[in-house]
């Protein structure tokens, strides 16, 4: 059974850092392509990153660009947001999400077509 489970929120002050961490369990991480979505209260899902396959290449949001960063390892069947310079509006759920790789990826992602979602895990930025 394919399952996505994110970690790694929690209360953090502005200028913080958090690393969040999305456990692939069921599926093969090379052949599939993660995005990490957020969503806040009362506004819509957002694309935050996304990385495409083992060749490394990453899409961020201009609203996280330069401050977050995607990575995978493979091997731990992990994919990681390092999320620095935090603001009060980072505040939101972030969900991590999966699709079989194409090279449509980029696209699928931005529609928020994934095939598969996690829970989600809350990061909260405040003072």
């Amino acid at each position: 059974q394919l399952q996505l489970v994110e970690s790694g929120g929690g209360l953090v002050q502005p200028g913080g850092s958090l690393r969040l961490s999305c456990a692939a369990s069921g599926f093969t991480l090379d052949d599939y392509t993660i995005g990490w979505f957020r969503q806040a209260p009362g506004k819509e899902r957002e694309g935050v990153s996304c990385i495409s396959r083992s060749d490394g290449i990453t899409y961020y949001a201009d609203s996280v660009k330069g401050r977050f960063t995607i990575s995978r390892d493979n091997a731990k069947s992990t994919v990681y947001l390092q999320m620095n310079s935090l603001k009060p509006e980072d505040t939101a759920v972030y969900y991590c999400a999966s699709r079989p790789y194409s090279n449509r990826w980029l696209y699928n992602f931005l529609r928020g077509g994934m095939n598969y979602w996690g829970k989600g895990t809350l990061v909260t930025v405040s003072s």
